[in-house]
Formats: C-alpha cells, sequence, structure tokens
C-alpha cells in the first residue's frame, strides 16, 4: 500500500470524525465537558466504550501476543467479567450517590485533601503514561509505513496526530466524546471481521477450518497451570479482574462516561453489556492473531520484524493487497482515536477539578473555560514528549508494558479505595503520599527480585493486587480511631 493512499485514508476518516464533533459539541459549556450534562443515552455509553477499552494496544499487541502465550489472555478477559460486576454493583452506585463530577473527590470526603490530591495525582500520571503507550503504538505504525519515506521526523508526526486530537476534543469534552467512541468502535470492529474475512480467504479456509485452527490448533492452549510462569491462569484471572477494577472503575476517564448516564440503572445496565460484548471481541483479537501466525508461517514471512506488535501491520499492510491495508489503517486509528481524545479530555478535566479546584474557587464560567483550554493544551504537549520518549526506549510488545506501569501507578488507587469502602478508620491524611509511594516502591524489588527470593516465581498481572494490599496495609498503620459516621460514605 503506497504511503499516499494510507495519508489519504488517515484525513478522510478524520474529515468524518470533525463532522460528527461539530453535530455534537455546538453550545458546549462546562458541564458538558467534564460529564456530558449527564445526559447520555446508556447503550450509546456502552459501545463506545468498547472502543475506548480496546484502543490501537489492542488492535496489534493482542494478535501479537497469541505467538507465545496462545490464548492465555482470555482468562484476563475473564476476570474482566468479575471486575466489571464489582464496578456495576459497588462503584457506581457510590459515585451516583455522592453526585461526583470527579471520582476522587470521594478520597476528600473519606480521609481528606491530601488524599484525594493523592489519588488525582496517580490518575493522572496512569493515565499520562497509558494514553501516551496507546498512541505511540498507532503513530509508529503510520511513521514506519508512510513518514518515513517523506523524510518526516517522528516528533512531528506526534505533533499533528495529537493536534488533530486537541482539536475536536477542545470544546465538546465527554459529549461530544460519547459519540465520535460509537462512530470509532463501528469502524473499528468492521476493519476487525473484514481482517478476518480476507486472511481466511487467503489460506482458503471455511469457517470450519477457521473454527478447527483457532480452538484445536497450537495457539488454543488457555489455562497455563506452572504456578511460577507469569501468564498462570489463577495470575491472569485475578488480576484482569483487578485490572478492570482500577483502570476502569478507578478511572476517571471511564467513568466520566458511565456517570453521564443519566440514572444508575442505566449506567450499571451499559457496564454489563459491555463487559459480555468485550469477552467476544478479545476472542476475535485472538482468533486474528492465530490466523495471522498460520499465514506467517505458511508463507515463509518472518513472524515478527521488531517486536510482536509489528505482525499485524508487516501482514496487513504488505501481503494481503490493498483493501486489506485500507481496512487496517481505518481499524487502527479507529482504535487509536478513543483511547487518545478520552484520556486529553479526562486529564484535562481531573486537573482543573483536582488539582485547580475550579469548581470551588468562585471562577466565573468564562475564566474556568479559559484554563480548562490552558489545561487541555498542555497535556497535549506532555503526551508529544513522553510519546516520542517512550519510541526510544521500546523494546517489548506495548501490551505488556501497559500492564507493568498499570500494576504500579492503580495499585495506590486500588488501596486507598478499598480501604475506604472496606474500613471504618480515618487516616492520618498528610501521611497518605508517603505510603501511596512506599508501596509501589516495594513492589519493583519483589518484582525485580521474585525469582530469586522466591523459588523461580514470576509476577504477573497480579503485581497490581500486591500493590494495592501493600497500599492498605500502609494505610492501616497510619489508621486513626474509628470514625462510625464514615459507614455512610
Amino acid at each position: 500500500m503506497s504511503p499516499t493512499l494510507i495519508l489519504s485514508c488517515v484525513l478522510a476518516y478524520s474529515a468524518l470524525l470533525f463532522f460528527v464533533v461539530w453535530l455534537t459539541s455546538r453550545k458546549a459549556d462546562n458541564e458538558s465537558y467534564f460529564i456530558g450534562n449527564r445526559s447520555s443515552p446508556w447503550y450509546i455509553v456502552a459501545y463506545g466504550m468498547i472502543g475506548a477499552s480496546l484502543s490501537g494496544v489492542t488492535f496489534m499487541s493482542v494478535p501479537g501476543w497469541v505467538g507465545t502465550t496462545q490464548f492465555s489472555y482470555l482468562m484476563v478477559v475473564f476476570g474482566y467479567l468479575a471486575g466489571y460486576s464489582v464496578i456495576a454493583a459497588v462503584l457506581l452506585p457510590l459515585y451516583y450517590r455522592l453526585k461526583l463530577t470527579s471520582i476522587y473527590s470521594y478520597l476528600e470526603t473519606r480521609f481528606g485533601p491530601t488524599s484525594y490530591k493523592t489519588g488525582a495525582f496517580y490518575f493522572i500520571l496512569s493515565r499520562t503514561i497509558g494514553a501516551s503507550f496507546r498512541l505511540y503504538i498507532v503513530v509508529n505504525v503510520l511513521q514506519t509505513f508512510v513518514f518515513d519515506a517523506w523524510g518526516v521526523p517522528f516528533w512531528l508526526t506526534v505533533a499533528v496526530f495529537i493536534l488533530l486530537i486537541l482539536l475536536y476534543t477542545y470544546e465538546g469534552g465527554v459529549r461530544t466524546i460519547v459519540w465520535t467512541d460509537t462512530l470509532q468502535t463501528t469502524f473499528m470492529l468492521a476493519s476487525l471481521v473484514m481482517t478476518i474475512v480476507l486472511i481466511s480467504r487467503q489460506l482458503n479456509f471455511s469457517i470450519g477450518d477457521v473454527w478447527e485452527k483457532v480452538f484445536h490448533g497450537p495457539y488454543s492452549k488457555i489455562v497455563v497451570t506452572d504456578w511460577t510462569a507469569k501468564n498462570h491462569f489463577l495470575k491472569h484471572f485475578l488480576g484482569g479482574m483487578f485490572i478492570a477494577i482500577a483502570m476502569t472503575g478507578l478511572d476517571q476517564e471511564m467513568m466520566q462516561k458511565n456517570i453521564s448516564v443519566r440514572t444508575l440503572k442505566g449506567s450499571q445496565t451499559n457496564m454489563v453489556t459491555f463487559s459480555i460484548v468485550l469477552v467476544f471481541i478479545n476472542l476475535l483479537f485472538l482468533a486474528l492473531g492465530v490466523l495471522l501466525y498460520t499465514y506467517s508461517s505458511g508463507m515463509s514471512i518472518p513472524p515478527v520484524v521488531r517486536t510482536s506488535d509489528d505482525l499485524f501491520p508487516v501482514i496487513a499492510l504488505g501481503q494481503l493487497g490493498t483493501l486489506s491495508a485500507v481496512f487496517f489503517i481505518i481499524g487502527l486509528i479507529s482504535a487509536a482515536y478513543p483511547s487518545a481524545d478520552g484520556a486529553l479530555t479526562a486529564l484535562t478535566a481531573s486537573f482543573c477539578i483536582d488539582i485547580l479546584d475550579i469548581k470551588r474557587k468562585g471562577i466565573s464560567e468564562a475564566e474556568q473555560k479559559r484554563l480548562r483550554y490552558m489545561v487541555h493544551i498542555g497535556f497535549a504537549f506532555l503526551l508529544l514528549l513522553v510519546i516520542v520518549i517512550f519510541r526510544m526506549i521500546n523494546d517489548d510488545a506495548v501490551i505488556g508494558k501497559l500492564f507493568t506501569v498499570a500494576s504500579y501507578t492503580y495499585g495506590p488507587l486500588l488501596g486507598l479505595y478499598s480501604f475506604g469502602l472496606f474500613s471504618r478508620f480515618a487516616v492520618k491524611d498528610r501521611l497518605v503520599p508517603l505510603i501511596c509511594l512506599l508501596a509501589p516502591a516495594a513492589c519493583y524489588f519483589l518484582n525485580e527480585y521474585s525469582v530469586v527470593w522466591f523459588n523461580g516465581y514470576k509476577f504477573g498481572f497480579e503485581l497490581l493486587i500486591l500493590n494495592g494490599l501493600l497500599t492498605f496495609a500502609g494505610l492501616f498503620s497510619i489508621r486513626e480511631k474509628v470514625n462510625s459516621d464514615l459507614t455512610r460514605i
């Protein structure tokens, strides 16, 4: 596929996206930016969250992982189901009862202002790094297959991409993103299905052949029983459960879409529906990975160029013809935009509300909007910087790095909310940042030396659980007298 055609696909898709933005962002105000005026239809939010949850990381990394971990990732997905059930049953009722705009303001009510700021800081850190990882994988493909040939530097490619996202999230915020996510999810799923169809035809596979190869072939192993392995089935299941709780239920980006639904029941219905559909979509991505590796083996194509993330683009753009390449590019940018636009909006909202406290300082609507614009642009520059740095150091599948970072940065949030919900203790608020720093540091050393210290044991996604437990224990160590009034929060 020629670089010109790839770029044409990107521009055409972006033009359609901006048209949707224009329709949805008219007469937008700060309330529509932060929480969509609490008027989003639950089914639109549920459908759009598919694209926001999967992102470009899932689009490329999950199929690539099949070569080394087979279908063991499916245990993580089953864990997601359990985690989303906890969100629907425990966290969403809390957020609606307190009528939160920022979910981290719960920590102020429960523990105090320092805990509140600490929770918001860890979200901002987590989302900045996570969004950068997700954007990197997409921009890197465009750089490799388009802009390198034209001599365009990587940083400029990133800057143009972020500028597009900045422009279409600048005004409408959550109200716009709910609808653009819907458009992007549609294109991403269409691309996934069509790629499976096209590669099956190249392999001359019938539906029965695909079923046999996916579920009874060499890549179909789901349950790993070696307790020292990172992808042991129980580690994956529990890790997936707590990843869902932390990266969705304790994440301002994901929750601001859910609490934009008018009623709690509608938001809960959205969460349950979304979680069930997500299982089947991840299964399709894993099936695609099987077909990609089967194709690369049969055609004597090197399965990986640099990392396993390269498998899908190398085959889709260079081996399956123009139609496959077009579907791949559209699917990729459809998967990338939802994770980037939501992150930029959520980072802006959290910094304005949680750090700058613009809602409680008597700042006028006009001044709030001016500050919001400045913060929005500031985070766009920050994402640009982190993406450029990440390209210099990346040497592994992005999804692996994403979950590793999440284990360190979301762990303190998991511990804070768990202690707040399942104990009646207050804490010494000023010491909370220290606890939330020591717990990830301890996890880092345990992870680094686990093979030596624990007889060959390797931490996987359960590192997030350990981080949360250490934070919980640390908070218990700085507890204060029981406060019976807190049982009502």
